[in-house]
């Protein structure tokens, strides 16, 4: 593992110390933020799924509805009825915050379901693909703004994991490794100052004699 070419100071050695353990903390919070954000995907993930197998039913009995219409009205006045029908939606985006991490997704406000052609040209078949469409459309916004949030924690989720390898693989690693540098040397060090001392008070002592 390489190390920091810096200088086998006491100094340097009291920086890459408190660096380590800066990098230590984060990589804790790091982890944590991590495991919830994982936890929040894997939720939004079954929301996904479940919305998803409701979409699939619901176009199952849409658009045989759609198609029942069409033969029992008659196109032309089944496209005279529509029309007389207008909604307004209403689309936002919303902040939602995990963890203090602002995620933007979205907020879909559905008009209220209101049969608005007149009961003297209203048919069942009609009625039933009003009602069909709209949950249909319902499910489809539901299931966009899940997949939204889905989407953005997923890219916090790579963000955050790339910041755990590197202090893992990187910044931990090669602090530790120059840490054990610049003791070996300040030790070696020492211990030369030492044994040349001793050397100088023999010779002293010798001398004196």
């Amino acid at each position: 593992m390489a190390r920091d070419i810096i200088a086998p100071t006491k100094s340097n050695l009291i920086k890459t110390k408190e660096r380590l353990n800066v990098a230590m903390e984060g990589y804790d919070l790091l982890e944590q933020k991590r495991e919830i954000l994982v936890m929040e995907l894997m939720h939004k993930v079954e929301e996904v799924k479940l919305l998803e197998r409701q979409l699939n039913q619901q176009v199952d009995t849409a658009y045989p509805a759609l198609k029942r219409m069409l033969i029992n009205v008659g196109r032309e006045r089944a496209e005279k009825l529509s029309q007389s029908i207008h909604y307004n939606f209403r689309l936002n985006e919303k902040k939602t915050s995990i963890m203090g991490i602002g995620l933007l997704g979205l907020e879909i406000k559905l008009p209220k379901l209101e049969l608005k052609y007149s009961p003297v040209n209203s048919y069942a078949e009609c009625d039933e693909t009003v009602m069909e469409f709209f949950n249909l459309l319902k499910t489809i916004t539901e299931l966009a703004a899940v997949r939204t949030i889905a989407w953005r924690l997923a890219r916090e989720l790579r963000k955050t994991q790339r910041r755990v390898n590197a202090l893992d693989k990187m910044v931990i690693p090669t602090s530790r490794e120059t840490i054990a540098y610049i003791d070996s040397v300040l030790e070696e060090r020492e211990r030369d100052s030492f044994f040349t001392s001793k050397l100088l008070k023999k010779k002293g002592v010798g001398g004196r004699k």
